[in-house]
């Protein structure tokens, strides 16, 4: 959908909140905690934004965006663009990281991934459930939403490498008053890879499906050879060759089959694909255990087959 931007605010180092609303003056659509949209921006860049408004209101969406100097380029293009009164296409938005159902909560958010993270958090809060959350940062300026978390009482922790050292998040797991692994507690954390890499090192003591991650750059999960095999595309009747070295969505591309796509690294979900016949090998970052053990679809974007031959419902 086109939008316009109607404010800009710095609300942390190289941190700014953008407001968009639809140049038509329609309502935006529905989103959940964990959502996110595509944005995209000037240079031809397109990149996923948690939102963190107001789900309740649909006039406004809100995004924060994190300038990352020497990076791909689409956040130095945000901040340098995206200014009020820019115009921009919006895609979405979908929820990979939705909140599910639990007694209580443990969030955990570094740096800029409090952003999918506080909207669940003021979401628990009014259902009056327990919850605890460890934001980390490296100084209180770089912290975002300061003044929302505060007003969502003393279940927060605040952690400031500057003040406090670097924070050990296994002794604050294992505090009693956070439980991490009990009571049936859903873990979901966000954050630069490190944190991540922490958190799911810890999470193998505790119950199935307890943690729930959202990692903003790509792993290669379960990344093998890139073996050549070969795609049938059963609606267009057309088979594709995929050679070593080249994605299924290129190939797919190449032989003229469109298909919406965006961060091509297995993080965003957009080119989710059903898998009618084969055995995917899933290198993305989006899909859960149960997901992937089905293996009726796949990010075809970055993974690959573990069987000579894939079926896909294109």
């Amino acid at each position: 959908m086109d939008a316009v931007v109607t404010d800009r605010v710095t609300i942390a180092t190289r941190v700014v909140q953008i407001t968009v609303v639809r140049t038509d003056g329609g309502e935006l659509g529905t989103w959940q905690p964990g959502a996110h949209v595509d944005v995209h921006v000037p240079g031809g860049y397109v990149r996923q934004y948690s939102l963190c408004g107001d789900p309740d209101d649909r006039s406004r969406w809100k995004i924060a965006v994190l300038r990352v100097e020497g990076g791909r380029g689409g956040s130095c293009a945000v901040h340098d663009s995206l200014v009020p009164g820019a115009r921009v296409e919006l895609g979405g938005p979908r929820n990979n990281f939705p909140l599910v159902d639990a007694p209580r909560y443990v969030f955990v958010a570094g740096g800029i991934g409090i952003t999918p993270i506080l909207p669940m958090v003021e979401l628990v809060e009014r259902r009056q459930r327990p919850w605890r959350l460890l934001y980390l940062a490296r100084d209180r300026a770089a912290m975002a939403f300061r003044e929302r978390i505060g007003a969502t009482g003393a279940a927060a922790t605040l952690w400031c490498d500057a003040e406090l050292g670097i924070c050990d998040v296994a002794s604050w797991l294992s505090l009693p008053e956070v439980g991490a692994s009990r009571n049936g507690a859903a873990v979901y954390c966000c954050g630069p890879e490190p944190l991540l890499g922490t958190v799911e090192q810890l999470a193998r003591a505790w119950p199935a499906r307890a943690l729930h991650l959202e990692r903003f750059s790509s792993t290669a999960v379960g990344a093998g050879a890139d073996r050549p095999l070969e795609v049938e595309l059963r609606r267009s009747g057309l088979t594709v060759e995929v050679p070593a070295g080249c994605s299924i969505l290129e190939a797919v591309e190449r032989a003229g089959i469109f298909v919406l796509s965006s961060c091509r690294e297995g993080t965003c979900g957009t080119c989710e694909t059903d898998v009618l016949d084969g055995l995917p090998e899933h290198r993305d970052t989006v899909l859960d255990r149960d997901a992937r053990e089905a293996g009726d679809i796949m990010m075809i974007c970055v993974s690959r087959s573990l069987s000579p031959r894939l079926v896909l419902d294109l």
